[in-house]
């Protein structure tokens, strides 16, 4: 890193200008195109919600059915769940999306933690804390030597094996940066309780980058990338993110995933802002984006994520006329379990306790120990700075206390990276997801790295809970012996448990 600052405010100036001139490749927008349109057409999405405004209960039931072949719903049906009126009947959808979560991925929940690495951006998104017009934020980008350190005590002290990196559109935080601090968080090693503390999986969550600068992050080794669209509707895109800017660019954002699935990057991941447009639109505009990508490349998203709008510094949202009432929070989420049935479904610490609580039994991942500030790791007694974050949370609760509560609701959290590490990932991990085949892995793995967690981080309360659920894991896992898991899968498991349990580590099928 330079020791002198070029970007002193973090916003746009002499040094930004040239450089945003430059991001955007229009030759890799206009290759996905079809007659000069992007695939998210606003008529066609509110024609669907509007013809199916009244759907029958009858129909609805077999929509439900439908889902259960774990393939994405057509918008037709997953407007008709939108339109659900009878709460009765949106108790059945939020029973079957549980039921298809835990057809998919069993019982688990895969946690993580966000990494800030920069909050300094050229664009000046109305609802952002981050946007490059509001002087209230304390600007910086970490240096490699910092993000170690944010890292160390990630992997050593949290002890989280899966991070998502964050970073704000900026020359400072280019993809040489992303990708040299990715390869500095790989390197981390620290010492546990017993075994080692280090970081498995990297996903990143980042600006949309050309096919060339993909690449880059693919060699250093990135997990899932992460796009998210704020909003699918057109005329509110335009609204929120200025003219003149990167992000104004609605389709340069929109074809981020597919120009990552070109670059061999075949994890992405797609989400939208709840509360910039109505709701039942961006679970349309989701699918809509998962089904493209199907159609193009075979394969979906990976995950998908729900974040509702927070507050932030200095940030008015009055203007606001679409917030997400708690109830249809839930409904947006028990309608993408079954739009999108085969996708990890992310819920994140923006929620309370409570609602998280509440959606958890229809979701796949969610985040614990989070903290959004640039360098918030290190510099644990700042709290929630709001000058420093680009948001505020809504759970702050520990990992221990979440992984704790997660085991006293019959939930195993699980740190599993094999399927990445072994090539289960784009077409072929789908198709596991789809027949359920992956789970069988997913569950032998999630013992494994569980008892390695609780081993090396769980304090004693957390031990004694998490130490039931395994042993009603190795029940279960017995019970299925030559139905779901073959007598020679079952004898290894059992050796691998016993193994972790004398201080092995990152065992895995």
């Amino acid at each position: 890193m330079l020791n002198h600052d070029p970007y002193p405010d973090g916003g746009v100036g002499t040094v930004e200008r040239p450089w945003m001139d430059r991001v955007i490749r229009p030759d890799e927008i206009e290759r996905y195109l079809i007659n000069g349109k992007d695939f998210i057409d606003d008529n066609f999405i509110e024609l669907q919600l509007r013809r199916n405004a009244r759907p029958d209960p009858a129909r609805i039931r077999d929509i439900i059915a439908k889902a259960f072949a774990i393939e994405s719903l057509d918008p037709e049906d997953t407007a008709a769940l939108l339109n659900v009126q009878d709460p009765d009947l949106w108790e059945e959808i939020f029973e079957a999306a549980a039921k298809i979560k835990n057809k998919v991925y069993d019982n688990r929940i895969v946690t993580f933690a966000p990494l800030y690495c920069g909050s300094r951006c050229v664009n000046d998104c109305t609802y952002c804390g981050f946007r490059s017009s509001n002087k209230a934020i304390e600007r910086r980008a970490l240096t490699f030597d910092e993000i170690e350190a944010e890292a160390r005590i990630m992997a050593g002290k949290l002890g989280h094996k899966r991070i998502v990196a964050v970073y704000g559109e900026h020359p400072s935080t280019d993809a040489d940066y992303i990708a040299e601090s990715m390869r500095r968080i790989y390197s981390v090693k620290e010492q546990a309780r017993v075994g080692l503390g280090e970081i498995r999986r990297v996903n990143i969550n980042a600006a949309p980058m050309s096919i060339a600068d993909l690449r880059k992050l693919g060699d250093a080794g990135i997990g899932t990338y992460q796009v998210f669209q704020e909003t699918y509707h057109h005329n509110t895109y335009r609204q929120v993110h200025p003219a003149g800017t990167i992000k104004g660019n609605f389709d340069w954002r929109l074809y981020a995933l597919h120009r990552a699935m070109d670059a061999g990057i075949d994890d992405v991941a797609a989400g939208a802002l709840f509360g910039l447009y109505d709701w039942r639109f961006e679970v349309m505009g989701m699918l809509c984006h998962t089904r493209d990508l199907e159609g193009r490349f075979g394969l979906g998203v990976h995950t998908v994520s729900v974040p509702r709008i927070e507050p932030a510094a200095d940030t008015d949202f009055s203007w606001l006329t679409h917030r997400v009432s708690d109830v249809d929070f839930k409904r947006a989420i028990g309608v993408l379990r079954l739009s999108i049935p085969y996708a990890g479904l992310i819920v994140t610490c923006r929620e309370s306790p409570e609602m998280i609580r509440d959606v958890i039994p229809m979701c796949t991942q969610r985040d614990a120990s989070s903290r959004i500030g640039v360098g918030a790791y290190e510099d644990a007694e700042s709290g929630q700075k709001e000058k420093r974050q680009q948001f505020i949370l809504g759970d702050t609760r520990s990992l221990d206390e979440v992984i704790c509560e997660l085991a006293s609701m019959g939930y195993i959290t699980s740190f599993c990276t094999a399927g990445y590490r072994c090539g289960r990932t784009g077409d072929k991990i789908m198709g596991l997801l789809k027949s359920g085949k992956e789970g069988c892995f997913c569950k032998l793995n999630a013992v494994l790295t569980f008892k390695e967690w609780l081993d090396d981080f769980g304090t004693p309360e957390t031990r004694a809970v998490g130490e039931k659920i395994i042993a009603k894991e190795v029940a279960e896992v017995q019970a299925r012996t030559s139905i779901d898991f073959s007598p020679l899968m079952v004898r290894k498991f059992e050796d691998d448990l016993a193994r972790i349990g004398q201080g092995e580590r990152d065992i895995y099928f």
